[in-house]
């Protein structure tokens, strides 16, 4: 009945050329910070011997991803913006959408192992070290990133499977899940139920592990009899609990939900925070609110 859509027009954002070009700037700004900063990370823990430990192990990992997850975004964005690049392949869409989709599980699984690393370090001070061992914090790094991409890997298959006749207008600055079942002209509950399942699987499961994790934490905090103590000990999880606040929050009103019906205009204002902010975010949470990275810096 008609001819099957090979490309897309993202929209990006609307308004006025020198809108336009202010968010541009901002994006530009926020992505090298956001590389730059992320990167130093990675660096300070190669090169500070006293940070050679579990949870920065794992802090080096978030840090990695977040290079990946805002550069699969903020190039072709900027290029969109600019009106320079704002076609896009359904090819390059499905992988693009696959590689941030995984790119955030990984980020769900890791920060619910940073949180159980954060129990054992609090609740079982003395046997820690024999605990978290570095072969037990390599085989749980890996396992993160490899359920990530294969927890996604079903999804991208069913979205690549749906059929699309027009219009072939994108209202985002990225291919999300949303804008390409807004403009799938075939079935998409079968994409709607795995995007759905998922979620609950990748995003709330993990986060009720973290949930657990602090709890356990919060009351062994709470028995410590010095306030001194407690200070100390809050310390070493406060900024992780702040990336956790911030990413569930934002991930979970993305896709966590049973219909894709949510406002397109609002799902680009948060995949914003998601994708720019927060990885920006991350290094100076964990760098203005930890002690041991500032003494290495």
């Amino acid at each position: 009945n008609g001819t099957s859509v090979e490309e897309f027009i993202l929209l990006g954002f609307p308004g006025t050329w020198q809108s336009r070009v202010s968010l541009v700037v901002v994006f530009a700004l926020m992505y090298i910070l956001s590389v730059l900063g992320n990167a130093s990370i990675i660096a300070l823990v190669w090169r500070s011997s006293n940070l050679h430990t579990p949870m920065y192990f794992f802090l080096c990992n978030l840090s990695f991803l977040e290079i990946w997850y805002t550069t699969g975004v903020v190039p072709k964005a900027i290029g969109v913006m600019l009106g320079t690049s704002q076609t896009i392949s359904f090819s390059v869409c499905i992988l693009q959408l696959f590689f941030l989709l995984s790119l955030g599980s990984t980020e769900c699984f890791l920060l619910s192992v940073m949180a159980c690393d954060r129990y054992l370090a609090i609740c079982y001070p003395l046997r820690y070290s024999s605990l978290m061992d570095s072969a037990l914090s390599l085989r749980l790094a890996l396992s993160s990133w490899l359920g990530g991409f294969l927890s996604i890997s079903l999804l991208a298959f069913l979205t690549s499977r749906l059929t699309f006749c027009g219009p072939d207008v994108i209202n985002h600055f990225l291919c999300d899940i949303d804008s390409c079942l807004a403009l799938s002209c075939s079935e998409t509950w079968p994409v709607e139920l795995a995007t759905f399942l998922i979620s609950i699987i990748v995003v709330v499961a993990t986060c009720v592990v973290t949930l657990v994790s602090y709890m356990y934490i919060i009351s062994s905090i709470l028995r410590i009899q010095s306030v001194h103590g407690r200070k100390k000990a809050f310390s070493t999880c406060s900024a992780h609990l702040s990336v956790v606040t911030i990413w569930y929050g934002s991930t979970m009103f993305l896709y966590v939900k049973p219909s894709a019906q949510n406002s397109l205009d609002l799902n680009k204002i948060v995949n914003t925070f998601n994708t720019v902010v927060t990885p920006l975010l991350n290094p100076f949470i964990y760098t203005l609110r930890n002690k041991e990275v500032k003494l290495a810096l």
